[in-house]
């Protein structure tokens, strides 16, 4: 058996050289493992939406551990069973499959775009259509789904039946629809593809389009979905429902945890034997995403999300106006960034060294996805990091 000089030489090299050995957090912060100290503003990009182990998720984490860690879906276990019911009531009901991560998430969503189309309604339409720069996983299915070339490659054949419209172009999704389209899957902010906004009658207009030509309507709110955005859903901001929506990233309260919520008589498609996940739906990580919302519903968080939004949106202006090389500001709540006229990755390295952890989409696209518990004096240091390491970085 070959021998490795560390322990980090055992795993594959699909991330590159990783930036830090994080060993400890919490809150906004976290520890390296020279005891180094970093202003968390990335949330495992996401992930732990409220900070790092966070009270109340360590011990709904550490109850369950103690009474069932997991049982097979042969079986019902409440903590599953009551999350569902939760979800249903803060969206727009309907029925929860669970899987693991966002990826399966959207694999259960096309599958089920699929199946309802055929086994319910009888009728052979598969495609489905999504967004230029969009992201939805790693499967091949999702990254096929994914608009983003730079992820096929060298995956191919990708799967058949996709097609990429142009965001915010009703009449570019409506030139891909013919008789095999059987969805269309949006994210309501494009969170990979660098936090651009669907506009409210882009919405409403897919779901006419959908209504009329009897597709399914998709979300995908992995990112930006389970409050961050000042709503439980960002869809809620512009009151158009979907016929399906994806969760995951933040669900667990930071375990692995996916969801794919459907209407109910879209949901009958999937019969027994027709999906499953084995660990979907797990005791503890449904337990952690059930104290996560409670706690988020006991302390009114989502209130504040939209304050500190504001907050983050002001000081993120006043950088752009002061730096040349910002193009804008944008994004919703406590999803937010700033465009550059060049690559963002030299910045965000810079800021690591000044102890601030963030990250950088679509090459150009720096933003910042704090938990919802970070306080005003966090962000404004976290922006003031940002400015300085801007400054050294494009002088």
């Amino acid at each position: 058996m070959a021998t490795t000089e560390k322990p980090q030489d055992a795993l594959m090299k699909n991330y590159g050289d990783r930036l830090a050995t994080l060993v400890r957090g919490k809150g906004c912060w976290v520890w390296d493992e020279t005891g180094r100290k970093y202003l968390d503003l990335l949330s495992g990009i996401a992930v732990n939406l409220l900070g790092h182990c966070h009270p109340a998720v360590v011990e709904a984490i550490r109850a369950q551990s103690e009474t069932l860690i997991h049982v097979s879906n042969l079986y019902h276990a409440p903590p599953q069973a009551m999350l569902a019911a939760k979800l249903a009531e803060i969206s727009f009901g309907g029925r929860v499959f669970f899987g693991n991560s966002g990826a399966e998430a959207n694999e259960a969503a096309i599958k089920l775009a699929r199946r309802y189309m055929r086994a319910v309604k009888g009728e052979d339409r598969y495609a489905v259509i999504t967004m230029e720069n969009s992201f939805h996983g790693r499967t091949l299915a999702t990254v096929t789904a994914t608009g983003q070339k730079k992820y096929h490659q060298h995956f191919q054949p990708l799967v058949e039946g996709f097609a990429y419209a142009k965001f915010n172009d009703l009449q570019s999704v409506e030139a891909l629809v013919d008789e095999k389209t059987a969805a269309v899957l949006v994210e309501p902010i494009q969170g990979e593809g660098g936090d651009n906004i669907a506009r409210a009658d882009f919405l409403r207009g897919l779901r006419t389009l959908c209504d009329e030509r009897g597709l399914l309507l998709i979300y995908d709110e992995v990112q930006c979905g389970m409050g961050r955005t000042g709503r439980w859903f960002a869809y809620q901001h512009a009151g158009v429902e979907p016929d399906v929506m994806t969760l995951a990233k933040p669900l667990g309260g930071g375990l692995p945890l996916g969801a794919c919520l459907a209407r109910p008589e879209v949901a009958e498609a999937l019969v027994p034997g027709s999906h499953a996940s084995t660990f979907g739906g797990n005791p503890v990580s449904c337990a952690a995403g059930l104290a996560m919302i409670d706690y988020i519903e006991r302390e009114d968080l989502l209130p504040r999300v939209m304050q500190l939004g504001a907050l983050l949106s002001g000081l993120l202006d006043e950088l752009a106006e002061s730096c040349d090389c910002v193009v804008e500001e944008r994004g919703v709540g406590l999803m937010r960034g700033i465009e550059l006229d060049r690559p963002g990755k030299d910045i965000v390295t810079r800021c690591q060294e000044k102890g601030l952890l963030i990250n950088c989409t679509a090459e150009r696209f720096v933003r910042f996805l704090p938990p919802l518990t970070v306080t005003e004096e966090e962000l404004r240091r976290g922006v003031q990091m940002l400015g300085e390491a801007i400054a050294e970085v494009a002088s």
